[in-house]
C-alpha cells in the first residue's frame, strides 16, 4: 500500500517559516501530484498548494501565495512545503495526499486525491 509521512510541524511564532516534507515509500512520487491540506479546529479541510507529476503545474490557496512554496526532491522521493511569515491562521493539520490520476494540472480538489498521509501539526501562536 502506499504510504506518505509528513513531517516538520511544530509550534512558531507569528512571523516565523516551518518546512513541511512529504516522503513516500513504496511508490515512485515524482510520477504522480502531490497535494497539501490543511484543517483546522472546527473547520474544513482547506486545499494549501499542490505540484503535478513534473511539476510545470503548481497551485497555491490565495490565503498563502507569496507565503508558502511548493517543491519536490526526486532522488529523495520527497515533497516539501516551505512557509514563510506564518499567521496564527495557517494553524491546523497539515496532510499531504497524491493523485493517482496522470492529469497534467493540479487542483485543491481533497476528492481527486488517493492516499493521505497521517498529518503534522503546525501551530502558529505568540
Amino acid at each position: 500500500q502506499l504510504q506518505l509521512v509528513e513531517s516538520g510541524g511544530g509550534l512558531v511564532q507569528p512571523g516565523g517559516s516551518l518546512r513541511l516534507s512529504c516522503a513516500a515509500s513504496r511508490f515512485t512520487l515524482p510520477y504522480y501530484a502531490i497535494g497539501w491540506f490543511r484543517q483546522a479546529p472546527g473547520k474544513e479541510r482547506e486545499g494549501v498548494s499542490c505540484i503535478s507529476s513534473v511539476g510545470s503545474s503548481i497551485n497555491y490557496a490565495d490565503s498563502v501565495k507569496g507565503r508558502f512554496t511548493i517543491s519536490r526532491d526526486n532522488a529523495k522521493n520527497t515533497v516539501y512545503l516551505q512557509m514563510n511569515s506564518l499567521k496564527p491562521e495557517d494553524t491546523g493539520v497539515y496532510s499531504c495526499a497524491v493523485r493517482l490520476r496522470p492529469l497534467p494540472n493540479c487542483r485543491l480538489v481533497p476528492d481527486e486525491y488517493n492516499y493521505w498521509g497521517q498529518g503534522t501539526q503546525v501551530t502558529v501562536s505568540a
